[in-house]
């Protein structure tokens, strides 16, 4: 019996002709909704899931009695019940490593460009309002030698602090996370309390998985425990942060200014305060959105769905279920 895959997304040409040679794909480049019903048709029938963005429920699961495995385009899994998966015994699969140092260059460019107003003064360059020597109202601040808090210090959290320490020659706390004695010595990193680094961080970046446990995790009461000079960079998931308390933190002069390339509802609204402030850079979401590491994903995400199909332990699992082959 030939398997059979369910893709969606944007896979490229090469992509599906890998899966076809081993399996029947159906495949929706525009996918809508997952209550499509093409689409549920083919889940019914489908033993494997490849794609990203989709919020997977147990009533769609219901729906897919021969599903044996998920290989997701992406490094976070917020969008799977995971405990769900395994108990189903449903493999599922995500693409770490090969977005890490794409991901990395996000968060430092947030900081950069938060730091000194990069896209603000870019803005009044091209609406004709550079009409004088910049003065003390522009200036932005430094990154060199500032103190550079990781909430969170996985893989990207790791890559950010080293392009701050070795590059910028910032000091590093870090904390959510077990100590990394090679990672310190490496880079002068310190672990410490959660208080002590944002009473202490310059910059503090957010890198957390979205979990029961980090939903709200930056709130009103963090906030005020940062110092009124400090950045917030979130490029974890926009439901770490209380976004309505961002918001006030960054009107009432809290906190000095954020760059943030998450956020609780993406797209983010037209109307969102965010869009209005100076003091915020936003991003839609490009991590990992580049040519060559979204290339990455989808090859890794098709070698992990074959494998798993294979019953060959793919690249990269995400939870404890055996292929079934």
């Amino acid at each position: 019996m030939t398997k059979r895959i369910l893709a969606f997304g944007r896979l490229k040409p090469h992509h599906l002709e890998q899966l076809r040679t081993h399996f029947h794909v159906d495949y929706f480049d525009h996918l809508e909704s997952a209550d499509d019903p093409a689409f549920r048709e083919a889940l019914s029938e489908a033993h494997g899931l490849l794609g990203a963005s989709l919020p997977v429920t147990s009533e769609l699961l219901d729906d897919a009695p021969h599903l044996e495995a998920i290989s997701s385009i992406s490094v976070g899994v917020d969008n799977y019940p995971v405990d769900e998966l395994t108990r189903r015994n449903i493999l599922l699969c995500h693409t770490p490593d090969v977005l890490t140092e794409t991901t990395a260059d996000t968060g430092f460019l947030l900081i950069m460009a938060s730091a000194r107003r990069a896209v603000e003064l870019a803005n009044m360059v091209k609406q004709g309002q550079w009409t004088s020597s910049i003065g003390e109202p522009h200036f932005g601040t430094d990154v060199h030698g500032k103190t550079l808090g990781m909430i969170g210090f996985g893989r990207i959290g790791q890559a950010i602090a080293r392009r701050g320490a070795l590059g910028f020659g910032m000091q590093v706390l870090y904390t959510h996370a077990s100590p990394k004695p090679a990672l310190e010595a490496e880079l002068g990193a310190t672990h410490c309390e959660f208080d002590a680094l944002l009473e202490q961080s310059d910059f503090v970046c957010v890198n957390v998985p979205l979990t029961t446990e980090t939903t709200g995790l930056i709130d009103a009461d963090v906030l005020k425990r940062m110092k009124s000079s400090a950045i917030l960079i979130n490029i974890a998931r926009g439901k770490v942060v209380d976004e309505e308390a961002l918001i006030e933190a960054l009107s009432s002069g809290e906190i000095h200014a954020a760059g943030l390339d998450v956020f609780a509802q993406e797209p983010l609204p037209g109307d969102s305060p965010f869009t209005r402030m100076d003091n915020v850079v936003t991003l839609p979401h490009i991590g990992s959105a580049t040519h060559e590491t979204r290339e990455a994903m989808a090859q890794r995400a098709v070698d992990n769905v074959i494998a798993a199909l294979e019953g060959q332990q793919p690249p990269s699992p995400y939870n404890d279920v055996t292929p079934r082959g």
